[in-house]
């Protein structure tokens, strides 16, 4: 088990007064069968007309946020306390069934499940054939789920390139597969992309990876980032995690923050604002190892 005290502050400055202002924020990590949230706090300033929790469609726990007074800065903090534990490595690699027979089934399952809606097409990823084709060197013919899953993560880590200079929210995923570089957040939705251009199923998870310094360097307090990855369904198992940012299978370092269809659905804080003008934006995240 691994214990983690998450800081997450968000700041907008803006050019002009905002006179009101909604925003909503996916910020608390969420309860999952591996991770205990032990302690949760959101502070907002200025502070709030109302802060209210709700869940949403999936599940998440996320937070509404009215400001009635004109700012010209928000800063909204948000500070956890999290366990997370280690899953059981019991699923067999080559036995579960193969990926054309998973399709079969969700194909056949007519929306009778929650595992059907994340195969279709989401506001940032859509089915497409060259995500198809990217994917069919791993997902040959009768291959076992999982084993074609593995590969097409470890493919992805390895023949795309960590670049935070070429990409943002709106990049198409034809970008990314061209360029073959982008962020987390495009590699999990080319993941994603190419699971549904298979007929699969596959979610979008937002979180945070404790991130280790260079060896002989110290810690840097709030040089941190939220992370992402994504989550293909197995029969008879579940939702398995896949993080092709890194090539792994998410562990003790990986925090699950919330899950949805794409980023739209779980970006850590959105909104819509009355005047404010131009704005900028700074994040500072922190992932403290507390044992």
């Amino acid at each position: 088990m691994s214990r983690y005290k998450i800081s997450h502050a968000t700041r907008y400055e803006y050019e002009a007064l905002v006179l009101h202002a909604h925003h909503l924020a996916y910020l608390k990590p969420r309860a999952t069968p591996v991770q205990r949230v032990e302690d949760y706090a959101l502070l907002v300033d200025p502070i709030p007309v109302t802060l209210t929790p709700l869940h949403d469609y999936f599940g998440n726990e996320c937070h509404e946020i009215e400001l009635l007074s004109a700012h010209d800065a928000l800063t909204v903090t948000c500070s956890s306390v999290v366990e997370r534990f280690a899953a059981e490595d019991d699923l067999d690699h080559d036995q579960t069934l193969s990926w054309e027979a998973v399709a079969a089934r969700l194909a056949a399952d007519h929306g009778r499940s929650a595992f059907r809606e994340f195969c279709f097409d989401s506001p940032l990823v859509r089915a497409h054939r060259h995500l198809a084709e990217y994917a069919a060197p791993s997902f040959t013919p009768k291959r076992p789920l999982v084993s074609a899953l593995l590969e097409l993560n470890r493919r992805i880590y390895d023949e795309f390139t960590y670049d935070n200079t070429v990409s943002d929210v709106a990049t198409p995923l034809a970008q990314v597969l061209e360029h073959r570089r982008g962020v987390c957040q495009d590699f999990a939705h080319l993941m994603l992309g190419c699971l549904r251009s298979l007929g699969l199923s596959g979610r979008y998870v937002s979180g945070y990876l404790e991130t280790l310094p260079p060896p002989g360097k110290a810690r840097l307090v709030g040089a941190d980032a939220s992370h992402a990855w994504a989550s293909a369904y197995v029969p008879d198992y579940g939702w398995l995690d896949l993080d092709p940012t890194n090539g792994v299978v998410p562990g003790e370092r990986h925090i699950t923050l919330a899950y949805g269809r794409d980023f739209s659905d779980v970006s850590p804080l959105r909104g819509v604002v009355l005047g404010g003008g131009s704005h900028s934006l700074s994040v500072s995240v922190d992932v403290e190892p507390l044992d």
